[in-house]
């Protein structure tokens, strides 16, 4: 149905889109032929045109630059209150407990592609 077939390309795109972030996480340049060997790695079957659209689409792009933007562009939570609505009071704010980050030591040897 039309319905599986949306889903299918959605899968599709969103294998490349993580085959993407991860030679990009990697510091390898982003290739049709990389994306093909990641996607069928994962064993995720991809449409021929998919690789290349991504190469394409991603050439010449810093990917890390392009996440730092939409995160720094997302609005901040609690925004504008919904129109017509009077504004919520303010809730108080709960103390954020720091976790300890995991440091790079704890990852040496480990890559995806030993």
């Amino acid at each position: 149905t039309n319905e599986s077939k949306k889903n299918m390309a959605s899968n599709q795109e969103l294998a490349c889109v993580y085959a993407a972030l991860i030679l990009t996480d990697d510091k390898v340049g982003i290739t049709a032929e990389k994306l093909s060997k990641i996607t069928s790695a994962a064993g995720v079957k991809v449409e021929s045109y998919w690789p290349d659209l991504f190469a394409s689409a991603l050439a010449d792009r810093d990917i890390t630059d392009l996440l730092m933007t939409a995160v720094s562009a997302a609005p901040a939570a609690g925004g504008a209150p919904a129109a017509g609505g009077a504004a919520a009071p303010a809730a108080e704010e709960a103390p954020v407990e720091e976790e300890e980050e995991s440091s790079d030591e704890e990852m040496d040897g480990f890559s995806l592609f030993d």
